[in-house]
């Protein structure tokens, strides 16, 4: 039997690796400067083919992780997402966008799809007495990897910039590393045996001083999609994930316009907002235990719907990140509940195959956040009106989370009269 908690590192270490893709802003300018013929548009068309590719090797690989476990998953996402950065690299070297979109964007995109759902369920299944902390472990490791990476990529990108290319040096140097630890991290993975519990959750069981929660159905991934809630998880993410990743897209160049912090400032806040994005990860997501996934999303809607609309009206360089890292927290804690959510509303019959599912909603996220960002500061000149606009939008996401509530509070008391009524 295999240690839990070093199951939770081996999927931290695999999600650290993958999301350094949040560390896309360090690489903004250093390629603006590098393709001279690229638009601002063609250069966030990288970013947006990356999340747009895991968000689709997500949907799509989501039975593959099912069918073949999660070690042979974890070194296919390792082979993709580490070959995508040293094909990138490669199309840096010759100054060949077409080429950084494959590697990067594509290849890589699909490796981040793969080794993002790769160890969700799992986890799960190992901490069925804390499922949120679960969940939030494995995606925390997502929201930290930008945190070392922006810092590292930038100082290597300056370091190489000299003798020759340096984005292309970047890639080749991590694309290696990342390469052996998410190989390393994906050897010890593994499930455990079916209906597993800790010794103190089991204990606690028998005596009957603990009551199994039961989640509200047992639906394969196929099943799920025909159903309300579904949707409803769709739309929160889809919004959550569109507002949250313009954010990350921008950090760097509107850390600089609004606050008139250097590059390197710049590129230590985007380090900061992976620290706070992960620190989201693991505290909301530990936090929905107590308080709830419904309530948790709807915390999550009310405090961006405010913090958006400060956010362009702030000249204080502290209150500006503030607000700014508290957004990512909740950004990333939306990231962190989902599974948990998932397996509350569907249970763990297919719950990476659903998760997947749902992340279909990245995919189309991470096309239209960062266009949506980079059109509106063509057209204005600015980054103000897409956070008034973003603002507005968490409203129809927080209307969402409301019916989401309604309808796990009437299904969790029908649960209850059948059980009542079964007994009697």
């Amino acid at each position: 039997m295999k240690n839990r908690w070093l199951i939770a590192a081996s999927a931290v270490g695999l999600h650290a690796s993958i999301g350094s893709v949040y560390a896309f802003s360090v690489f903004k300018k250093p390629l603006g400067q590098l393709l001279e013929s690229a638009t601002n548009n063609e250069i966030a068309w990288t970013f947006s083919f990356a999340i747009f590719f895991l968000g689709l090797s997500a949907a799509i690989m989501g039975h593959f992780v099912e069918k073949n476990g999660p070690r042979k998953a974890g070194m296919l996402a390792a082979a993709f997402f580490g070959g995508g950065l040293l094909i990138a690299g490669f199309g840096a070297y010759i100054q060949n966008l077409y080429l950084i979109w494959l590697g990067y964007g594509v290849l890589g995109g699909i490796g981040l799809g793969i080794g993002y759902i790769t160890p969700v369920s799992t986890l799960v299944k190992w901490f069925p007495d804390r499922r949120g902390l679960a969940t939030g472990l494995a995606i925390m490791g997502f929201g930290f990897g930008a945190m070392v990476a922006g810092p590292v990529f930038n100082f290597i990108i300056e370091t190489f910039t000299v003798e020759g290319n340096g984005i292309a040096y970047t890639w080749w140097i991590t694309g290696v590393v990342y390469l052996v630890i998410m190989f390393a991290s994906a050897s010890y993975l593994e499930r455990p045996p079916q209906g597993w519990m800790p010794d103190a959750m089991k204990a606690a069981v028998e005596s009957g001083e603990k009551k199994v929660v039961e989640d509200l159905t047992q639906l394969t991934a196929n099943e799920a999609v025909k159903t309300g809630p579904f949707y409803g998880l769709w739309v929160m993410m889809f919004i959550n994930i569109s507002c949250g990743i313009a954010v990350i897209y921008a950090a760097s160049p509107l850390a600089q316009e609004s606050i008139g912090l250097s590059p390197a400032e710049a590129a230590g806040v985007v380090g900061l907002m992976s620290l706070f994005n992960g620190l989201g990860r693991i505290a909301w997501a530990s936090l929905s235990d107590v308080l709830g996934r419904p309530n948790t999303y709807m915390i999550f809607f009310l405090i961006q719907i405010v913090a958006f609309c400060l956010l362009p009206n702030i000249t204080s360089i502290i209150l500006f990140q503030v607000v700014l890292y508290t957004i990512l927290t909740c950004y990333g804690g939306g990231f962190a509940t989902l599974p948990a959510f998932i397996g509350d509303l569907f249970g763990t019959k297919e719950l990476s195959a659903i998760h997947g599912y749902v992340l279909t909603a990245w995919a189309l996220a991470g096309l239209a956040g960062p266009q949506i960002a980079a059109y509106v500061k063509t057209t204005t000149g600015s980054y103000e009106m897409t956070l008034y606009i973003f603002a507005g939008v968490f409203v129809i996401a927080l209307i969402a989370s409301l019916l989401m509530k309604s309808y796990m509070t009437r299904a969790r008391a029908e649960m209850d009269v059948a059980a009542q009524t079964a007994h009697a």
